[in-house]
């Protein structure tokens, strides 16, 4: 928890002036009772109406003060609980932001959310309370214990009596609750999570029929995190009556103490009013206390989850400024590249090696689980090569500035990615000082500019979060559009073609050679179709490049790649390529 108080540095002068304005309010609030008692015994007693009067002006003007002091105590608390809760969700967010692929696989997307919402949500709580807080109940119990003690000494040991008895109920509810929140914050991951995949797998669920089964497991989680909140909710439920028996048994001492004294000195009736008010301001700052150290073990909680994601040490460092002179040629050189995944027994890719240069297309392909995303994914340093160099245009990819890096790179995913907002938004994401023509250039060439301007609003019609409102195939081109209107020196296709027709591929892939004249051009796929006119195609089995060389070359030389083509075509197909590639 106190790792995070760090977020607070920029508001300090905030938290000085809160603190003044506490200091203010408790003073203030703590003369009340002593001017009530003095009013009591020399005013009312003794018939003074001068001392009613003087005090009970005295006491309004204090009261103002009191109350004034209050709101900025109150303003600030809030405002700086806010901006912090702000800053460390910012954090968050942006430490997420630098992880590579692998990072982020170790934490579930849900729990990303749930950590950057909910827990900061926690501390904001937390913080905003101890501000608040902070000087104000201590500065209660410690002042008004000694106003108490020095208006009626003979009644001080009920004081003690009452702060013991709330101590031993805060020690038990906290006992009792505190090892729970560990498990609530992981339950409402796991609630989080079944929740995000049912949205996201819907058409799944239903096409196989499955809703009893989802609906059965989110019940299950949920009726376990429901039983958790009821027994949580009961023990500190019990606080309630039990404070109000020890504020009442307190209240009830007091009487009976005070009026017992009164026999002696009927003027002691004021000194018991002022010691039951500092009682009570005794008593309520403990119970402020309590709930303090009630709510910090789960806010510690809140808070290892956070510290868990801001401690993460990006595993791929970029340095500030691009180490050397690129060539002016594009180009993408492996050197005996291997990638194994962290604790992974094998190499995902295993000593590949290959030059694909500008104006020349270098496609792969291989069966599933052969390493061709894996190995594109290399390229951008979404992973880093576990042995081997990375070169583009003759540096080292570990040479580049990561700006630097990217801007050289136009990416289109295996699964399309769009963002909220308009058609025009996501085809400028990479390029957002592109201009009208060239986003309508770019959707031509990904032959997208058709069904964009049969929309209502044409370039401006609104994309749903995750282009849930458009196809499969119209994802596709619209990313493809991205990556063209960025104008890279490097175009990654990684299986960017699979959900096209054959027609769309062919025209697309037409269209794409003007632009990509002084470009490389790096192409996963899984059709034959797709990659077979390319100047180079290097071919995975199990990780390793078993080929390489254009389509008619591998025909001739590479069982891998026949085996490829042959599943992908007639007897009668296969028999007519394989005797072109004999000739």
């Amino acid at each position: 928890m106190f790792k995070l108080m760090r977020f607070l540095k920029p508001y300090w002068w905030q938290v000085i002036i809160l603190l003044l304005a506490t200091g203010g309010q408790v003073y203030t609030t703590l003369q009340l009772p002593a001017l009530m008692a003095d009013i009591i015994n020399n005013g009312i007693v003794e018939s003074d109406m001068a001392t009613v009067w003087k005090d009970g002006l005295l006491m309004l003007g204090l009261a103002t003060i009191s109350a004034l002091a209050s709101f900025i105590s109150s303003y600030f608390s809030a405002k700086v609980g806010a901006f912090f809760s702000r800053d460390i969700r910012a954090a968050v967010f942006q430490k997420v932001l630098m992880f590579n692929l692998a990072d982020i696989k170790n934490y579930s997307t849900a729990s990303l959310i749930t950590r950057t919402t909910n827990d900061v949500n926690q501390i904001q709580m937390i913080v905003t309370m101890m501000l608040s807080m902070l000087l104000r109940a201590p500065l209660f119990c410690v002042l008004g214990l000694v106003m108490a003690i020095q208006t009626a000494p003979e009644m001080s040991w009920i004081v003690a009596v009452g702060i013991g008895a709330v101590v031993i109920s805060v020690i038990i509810i906290m006992s009792l609750v505190a090892p729970k929140f560990k498990v609530f914050q992981k339950l409402v991951d796991k609630v989080t999570l079944i929740t995000r995949e049912n949205l996201t797998g819907l058409k799944v669920i239903r096409a196989f029929n499955n809703e009893s089964i989802e609906k059965r497991k989110f019940t299950r989680t949920n009726d376990e995190l429901t039983k958790l909140l009821i027994f949580v909710d009961r023990i500190l439920e019990l606080q309630n009556p039990l404070i109000n028996i020890i504020f009442n048994g307190t209240t009830l001492l007091c009487s009976w103490i005070g009026i017992s004294l009164l026999d002696q000195n009927y003027s002691y009736l004021g000194n018991m009013t002022a010691f039951a008010e500092y009682v009570t301001f005794v008593m309520m700052s403990f119970l402020m206390l309590s709930l303090f150290f009630i709510m910090i073990p789960r806010a510690n909680v809140s808070a290892g989850r956070i510290n868990e994601i801001l401690k993460v040490a990006p595993k791929i460092h970029f340095p500030k400024k691009t180490r050397g002179v690129p060539n002016k040629k594009a180009s993408v050189e492996f050197r005996k590249v291997s990638f194994a995944y962290p604790d992974a027994a094998e190499k995902v890719l295993d000593d590949i090696s290959f030059t694909a240069e500008a104006g020349k297309t270098t496609a792969f392909i291989g069966s599933t689980g052969s390493g061709k995303s894996t190995l594109i994914n290399l390229v951008p340093r979404f992973y880093e090569a576990t042995s081997g160099e990375i070169l583009i245009d003759g540096i080292d990819i570990k040479e580049y500035a990561k700006d630097d890096l990217m801007q050289k790179i136009g990416l289109v995913p295996q699964r399309g990615v769009l963002f909220s907002g308009t058609v025009k938004s996501n085809i400028k994401f990479g390029a957002p000082n592109a201009t009208d023509e060239q986003v309508r250039k770019a959707a031509e060439i990904a032959q997208a500019d058709g069904f964009i301007t049969r929309l209502p609003n044409g370039y401006g019609s609104h994309i749903t979060q995750g282009g849930t409102n458009v196809s499969g195939g119209q994802k596709q081109r619209l990313s493809i559009a991205r990556a063209v209107c960025k104008n890279p020196d490097i175009f990654v296709f990684d299986d960017a073609f699979s959900a096209l027709d054959m027609k769309t591929d062919a025209r697309l892939r037409e269209a794409l050679k003007p632009i990509t004249s002084d470009a490389v051009v790096l192409i996963v796929a899984q059709r034959v179709s797709t990659i077979k006119d390319a100047d180079q195609i290097v071919v995975l089995d199990k990780g390793k490049m078993v080929g390489k060389g254009t389509h008619q070359e591998l025909l001739g030389c590479c069982k891998v790649y026949q085996s490829i083509v042959k599943s992908q075509l007639s007897d009668a197909e296969f028999r007519k390529e394989m005797h072109g590639a004999t000739r």
